[in-house]
């Protein structure tokens, strides 16, 4: 290997890999407030929160994922297991409610904020590592799982300060697009359904020309006739229920959990921020009903969220049936949102109070003096070292601290701390008996 290599491998190795990312205090303060954002909406909504391993079985996510979701697994064998670093969080929860289904009383109502891994493409928002907030109702079979969700994320994009209109969450359901095409294009071929919607998943990325070629490739598995393919875009062009209506089936179900859906929605107060869009299809395998994605309204970035109804989840897995819905919603996206309409808040280190000793003799009584501080629950730095009093002081300003304790030999043969106030720049002192 040439020196010049060697220098390349070992400068890579001091960087994070491809696709993930370090977090420095400034970002994860960033980050601490987007997911305080998650929680709070979540346990308003009165979700309780779970995790599960990062590690498991692969089969878990090659089941039911779809295709493209196993192409990126990030998976090793290890004393002959099979496993994988979990690309989303779905499968493991339906792990969970399979475990103590027997005993569990529904539905329930649980969210996580879990860290995941694909091996993808990475694009503006698209990384191999993110961040993901899951929100999931099991056990409800009616639409009013997926409005409590849909009202929820519309909550959360509320909380971080977007506007209404800046976010829209486009929605649909398989079931419907299901109805239709058995009734029509897939007549006698209800296999192909799951394959086909992989392909007209990507509508937004390829464009229609592309999909409808791949939809009639011959060695695709699909293989509609130019006609056929041509029937599909033109059912996922319908914008409105109306519009849908046209390619219904005769009193369909879907259709009517729509109409009812949307009702519902109204009551929420957010329908108009939640347009129909019949070419949203999510390309996970595992999807029955209604689905949905949200984008920001100028589409120039990737879905920040995305979900839906997944009835059969759990049965695929080994479990007894139970409905299910639920969304994913990640923090790369959003970030992304938030930065471009300059949104994220100006977040401080979180210093209430600075102790500061001139010299070696007063480091103990400096201890006392932050420890009980401390205890009374004050976010407090002790200076450490033979800092600069001038850089203390400016340092402590910078950070928001609201006050400074000073010890110096004076001090401390009085028995006292000198506290300076940096808000009103009045000094005071106070006794330092029974610090500790």
């Amino acid at each position: 290997m040439s020196q010049a290599k060697k220098k390349k491998d070992k400068g890579a190795e001091l960087q994070a890999p491809r696709g993930t990312r370090d977090f420095y205090p400034e970002d994860m303060r960033r980050r601490n407030w987007l997911f305080d954002h998650f929680r709070e909406t979540a346990t308003r909504f009165a979700f309780e929160e779970v995790d599960a391993p990062m590690v498991e079985h692969a089969e878990l996510f090659t089941r039911k994922a779809g295709e493209e979701i196993v192409d990126q697994l990030y998976h090793f064998e290890i004393h002959d297991r099979h496993l994988a670093l979990r690309p989303e969080m779905t499968p493991s929860i339906a792990r969970m409610v399979i475990a103590r289904q027997g005993g569990m009383r529904f539905p329930i109502r649980w969210f996580t904020v879990t860290q995941n891994w694909r091996y993808e493409r990475m694009t503006r928002g698209r990384r191999r590592e993110h961040f993901q907030w899951n929100m999931d109702i099991w056990g409800e079979p009616g639409v009013e799982a997926e409005a409590e969700l849909l009202s929820a994320m519309m909550t959360t994009f509320d909380a971080l300060g977007l506007a209404r209109g800046q976010v829209k969450i486009r929605l649909n359901s398989r079931a419907l697009l299901e109805e239709s095409l058995r009734e029509g294009v897939l007549k006698g071929r209800p296999e192909v359904f799951e394959p086909l919607c992989v392909v007209i998943d990507k509508i937004d990325k390829i464009g229609g020309d592309a999909v409808a070629e791949q939809l009639c490739d011959p060695e695709g598995g699909i293989e509609l006739s130019q006609g056929e393919a041509e029937r599909v875009l033109e059912m996922l062009g319908a914008r409105s229920l109306d519009e849908a209506e046209r390619f219904a089936a005769k009193g369909s179900q879907a259709l009517a959990d729509l109409r009812r859906l949307y009702d519902l929605l109204d009551a929420y107060g957010i329908a108009d921020e939640v347009p129909f869009d019949a070419s949203v299809v999510r390309g996970l395998a595992y999807y029955t009903g209604v689905v949905f994605e949200a984008f920001d309204a100028g589409g120039t970035l990737r879905a920040i969220a995305g979900g839906g109804r997944y009835d059969r989840l759990a049965e695929t897995l080994g479990g007894k049936p139970v409905p299910a819905a639920g969304f994913g919603f990640g923090d790369a996206v959003i970030g992304e949102l938030l930065s471009d309409e300059d949104l994220w808040p100006d977040l401080s280190r979180q210093v209430e109070d600075v102790v500061y000793a001139f010299g070696e003799a007063e480091k103990t009584a400096a201890i006392g003096v932050a420890d009980r501080l401390r205890r009374d629950g004050r976010r407090v730095e002790l200076c450490l070292g033979r800092s600069k009093l001038k850089r203390v002081m400016a340092d402590a300003d910078k950070n928001g601290a609201a006050r400074v304790y000073l010890i110096g030999e004076e001090e401390l043969s009085r028995g006292v701390v000198k506290v300076k106030d940096l808000a009103s720049k009045q000094e005071h002192e106070e006794a330092l008996a029974g610090d500790r």
